[in-house]
This record gives structure tokens, C-alpha cells and sequence, in this order.
């Protein structure tokens, strides 16, 4: 066993002595040791009731013979980060997390390890440090919120951000604002719509990495505590099985999660993380590939924020298994790769229902004919960027109109609550990628705010940052090289006229090359916003959001 090294022999006798300490006893050092990697705090809704998936995690541990030794991780909620200089920590965290894991991991070389986990960040990072450790491991996470009902109408955070604008212009009140603050987060669970968290919960499934129904089970359903026993049993098979991280997250898999990705209409997010994930496996994934993979998959659910739907109406349906035994049927999935299940992808979805309702919409019947996800290239963003197309409104899937320059979400949100911006505007938020943020920041409060303001058909933004996996409209991120790299976006002044055209996949601004390279020679790069503590180093080490914003080695 891996775990032998800190156990076995007269000269770990001390080593012994230690484990000892904690309780623990010969016997149960004699079997294998897994640890539990639990990001439980009493900040983030999806992680406050993660100790009882931690705890039905080493039940399952227990009945099928190992020993279960617990550790924990941070965790940030980007929802109460947003908008303020806490979410330039937000993706900062997911390199921290997969450190963390990764240190506790080597330095007491555990037999196999589940990761519980939920929300934005900490999936991914927990993720990126199991293909890194290459060790059996399993991922189960606490589960969706359910849907909140403010006054009969279902609600979620996305709504919340979107009644900002109406509330400061005094169209709702500040007591019906209130109300449906109380009610559109009812209780724990990650949020509701197919935001970041649920879609790389669903993701993960794909992968083969978790078992079936961690994406969808809702967290106060009891199936989701069994489905944490199953996990903690399902360990040991791996760990008995000699079935490392790396045997499941080859490329097919890769590909078979950007498949479901684009079936469901996930955040934008996921072509971050994705790509990260893949990189500690040792497995090249680019931009690119999302491409490829979006123009053959069709977008057959139509989920929040982009449509009325939630995780428990997915779940209702069969949730991830039905989304993948439906595209399967068209050959757009490798169904043969390997699941933590023991069995094959194919094995694991095959009598999963196939989709025949509006949330799953079958094959014949699709919400768009490609993925709900695509990537954008021309001459502002030369290395690619990223647009949720399921969610734009037809008449913006091609726009043209001059540059509004912001050097911040802040003072782009002021202009557009000062009602500064105009009908063709396409807002530039700039200086906020990994390097220029720091952090690169989510930013759902300005598209929000022009989607409450009855902007969205009229108005395009686009920034070197992130949008939220809650963001909807015409909402373009990760432009790549970003601005703090010299990037094009910029040398973009007042006026410029920029040209998208989603169908096509480009985004130019109407200059010569000529006029590119006379204001890149121009150009000085300014001084960092941050420049001590763990932000700083971030930006020193961090590469481009086009190869997943991951530490340059």
C-alpha cells in the first residue's frame, strides 16, 4: 500500500506513535488510508452541510474496510466576492486548493482520496490536484440548491443580481427587493442554475471522475448523503483495483465532458477549467477543441440564467446520465472510457432515459443545433475568448458599435446605472485578466445590470476578465492575450468600432494592422494594481486564460 511508507517497519515506529496520538488504532493502520478532503466553512451555502457528506463519505469508508483521516480546504463564495476586491481571490483559490490537497496528499501518502467539494473554485482545484497526485481518487460533491419562489415566481441568484438596476432606479421597492433576497437562495446547496458550480459538478461526470447523479441530486435530498456512502465504498474498489486519476482523465474523457458541456449550455467558466484540469493529466486541451466539439453537439437544455430551468428539473429527468445517453445515440461521445464506477461510461448511462421534455430535448428537437458554449477569434483577440451563445438573444449574435472604455467593473457599472451607456455600445472592461486583475475577477453585477435595465438586446460587453456562469447576454470574456500582456484590447480607444459575429466565430475591432501596430509600439504597461501578498505572486506566475489560467512551469 502507498500508505506502508508512513506506516511499516521498526523505523516507523515513531510515525506509529503519532497516528496513535489521534486515536487511531493497529488495527486500523493495517488497512488502506484514505483521505477526505472536506472544504467545509460556514460561508459558502453549497459547503455548510458538506461535514455530513464528509461524514457519510467515511461510512461508506468504514463498511467497505479502509480508514477514513480527514482534512480540510478553503473555500470562497464568489457570490459574496463579487464586485469587490474579494473576487480577485476567487480563482486565485483553485491553484491554492489543488496545492493544498496535493501537500496533505504527499506528506502523509494517503491510500486513495475523496475529494467533497462543491462550489466554483474548489471542484476544479480539488480536480486539477487529483490528476496531479495520479492516486485513486473519487470526487463527490454536497449538491444543488433547490429553485427559490419569490411571490409564485421561481427565482435564483441570477434573478437577484438582475433586479439590482430596478431597484436602485426605484422601480421595485426596497421591501419586495428584500423579500426576494430572502427567497431566492432557500437554503444550502450550490446555486441553482447551471452556473459554474453545477456545471462542473455535471462535468465531473463526464469525466468519470464522480459517480452518477453527483451533478443534479439536490443537497437536501436524502439520495445525496447515499450517494456519499457509495463514493466512500466506491474508494476502496478503486484503491483494491489499482484505478489511478490519470487511467480516467484521459483526453476521450476530456472530450466527453466538453461534449456535455455544450448539451447543457454551461458557464463559460468550464473553458478554464477544463483546459486546467487537463494539464495536470498531462493532456493538451485547447480552446479550440470547445470549438470543434460545440459545432457537432446540439444545445438540448435550456437552464438558468439562460432559460427557466434548474438543477432539480434536470435532476427530474435523469439528469446527467439522460443528457449523455441522448448524445450518445448520435456517436458524439466515447462511451467506452473508463468511470470511477469500475465500469465504462456507456455501461453507466445506458438505461438512463432519453431527453423527450423541454428541459432534455431530444436530438430531433434541439434549443440551437450547436453547443451552448463557443470560442471567438480575430484580430482583438488573437490566442480566443469565450461566449455562452445558448444565452444571447438572436438579434445580438451579430453586433457592430463603438468602444466604451472602462479600466473597471466599478465605473462601468456606474456609467451603465447612469444610464451612459446607449443603444450599440459595446462596453470594454479592461485590465482585469489573470495577470492585469489580479485574479481575473467574475463579473456578474455589470451584465446583470444591463439585462435589469432592458439593455440586453442593444448592448454588448466584452472584457479580458470573467463573466459569471450566472451571466446571460451578449457577455464576451477571456479575451486573449489580455490587456496587461500588451494584448489588443488594449490599444482599444473611445469610439473604436467593434465588429462580433458569434455564427462566425470572430471579434475585430475595425482597425488596420497598421494602426494595431503603431499604438502597440505606443503602448506602456502600467503598474500592478496589487503588489504584495499571494496576488502579486499569482500575477508573476500565471499564464493566459486561452491555456486555462494555470501556473507557468
Amino acid at each position: 500500500m502507498r500508505s506502508d511508507v508512513m506506516k511499516v517497519g521498526v523505523e516507523k515506529g515513531p510515525h506509529r506513535s503519532l497516528w496513535y496520538a489521534t486515536g487511531l488504532s493497529k488495527k486500523d493502520l493495517d488497512k488502506p488510508i484514505i483521505g477526505i478532503a472536506n472544504s467545509f466553512n460556514e460561508i459558502v451555502p453549497g459547503h455548510v452541510e458538506l461535514n455530513k457528506i464528509a461524514n457519510a463519505v467515511k461510512r461508506g469508508v468504514y463498511q467497505a474496510g479502509g480508514t477514513p483521516v480527514e482534512f480540510n480546504t478553503i473555500a470562497v463564495d464568489d457570490g459574496i466576492a463579487m464586485n469587490h476586491l474579494g473576487m480577485r481571490y476567487s480563482l486565485v483559490s483553485r491553484e491554492t486548493i489543488a496545492d493544498s490537497v496535493e501537500i496533505m496528499a504527499q506528506a502523509h501518502p494517503f491510500d486513495g482520496l475523496v475529494l467533497v467539494s462543491n462550489c466554483d473554485k474548489i471542484t476544479p482545484g480539488m480536480l486539477m490536484a487529483a490528476a496531479r497526485l495520479n492516486i485513486p481518487a473519487i470526487l463527490i460533491t454536497g449538491g444543488p440548491m433547490l429553485a427559490g419562489y419569490d411571490r409564485g415566481t421561481m427565482v435564483g441568484l441570477d434573478v437577484m443580481f438582475e433586479r439590482i438596476a430596478p431597484a436602485k432606479t426605484g422601480e421595485l421597492s426596497v421591501d419586495a427587493f428584500e423579500e426576494s433576497c430572502a427567497a431566492a437562495c432557500p437554503g444550502p446547496g450550490s446555486c441553482s442554475g447551471m452556473f459554474t458550480a453545477n456545471s462542473m459538478n455535471c462535468v465531473s461526470e463526464a469525466l468519470g471522475i464522480a459517480l452518477p447523479g453527483n451533478g443534479t441530486i439536490p443537497a437536501v435530498f436524502a439520495d445525496r448523503v447515499r450517494l456519499a456512502v457509495m463514493a466512500g465504498i466506491q474508494i476502496m474498489e478503486l484503491v483494491k483495483n489499482d484505478i489511478k486519476a490519470r487511467d480516467i482523465l484521459t483526453r476521450e474523457a476530456f472530450l466527453n465532458a466538453i461534449a456535455l458541456d455544450m448539451a447543457f449550455g454551461g458557464s463559460t467558466n468550464t473553458s478554464l477549467h477544463i483546459p486546467a484540469i487537463a494539464h495536470e493529466a498531462g493532456v493538451k486541451i485547447t480552446l479550440q477543441d470547445f470549438n470543434e466539439v460545440s459545432e457537432r453537439t446540439p444545445h438540448l437544455c435550456n437552464m438558468a440564467p439562460a432559460g427557466p430551468y434548474h438543477m432539480e428539473d434536470l435532476d427530474r429527468v435523469g439528469g446527467v446520465s439522460s443528457i449523455l445517453n441522448t448524445i450518445a445515440q448520435a456517436n458524439l461521445i466515447n462511451t467506452k472510457t473508463i468511470t470511477v464506477t469500475g465500469k465504462t461510461l456507456g455501461e453507466n448511462i445506458k438505461e438512463a432515459p432519453l431527453g423527450d421534455s423541454d428541459v432534455l430535448r431530444s436530438l430531433e428537437n434541439p434549443y440551437h443545433k450547436t453547443g451552448g458554449l463557443c470560442c471567438l477569434y480575430g484580430n482583438l483577440a488573437p490566442d480566443g475568448s469565450v461566449v455562452k451563445e445558448a444565452a444571447v438573444l438572436p438579434e445580438m449574435l451579430q453586433h457592430s458599435g463603438p468602444a466604451r472604455i472602462f479600466e473597471s467593473e466599478q465605473d462601468a457599472v456606474n456609467a451603465i446605472l447612469a444610464k451612459k451607456i446607449k443603444e450599440g455600445d459595446v462596453v470594454v472592461i479592461r485590465y482585469e485578466g489573470p495577470k492585469g486583475g489580479p485574479g481575473m475577477p467574475e463579473m456578474l453585477t455589470p451584465t446583470s445590470v444591463v439585462k435589469g435595465m432592458g439593455m440586453a438586446a442593444k448592448v454588448a460587453l466584452i472584457t479580458d476578465g470573467r463573466f459569471s456562469g450566472a451571466t446571460s447576454g451578449a457577455s464576451i470574456g477571456h479575451i486573449s492575450p489580455e490587456a496587461m500582456e500588451g494584448g489588443p484590447i488594449g490599444l482599444l480607444q473611445e469610439g473604436d468600432i467593434i465588429e462580433i459575429d458569434i455564427p462566425k466565430r470572430s471579434i475585430n475591432v475595425k482597425l488596420t494592422d497598421d494602426e494595431l501596430k503603431r499604438r502597440r509600439d505606443a503602448w506602456k504597461k502600467p503598474e500592478p494594481k496589487i503588489k504584495t501578498g499571494v496576488i502579486a505572486r499569482y500575477a508573476k506566475s500565471v499564464s493566459s486564460a486561452a491555456s486555462g489560467a494555470v501556473f507557468m512551469d
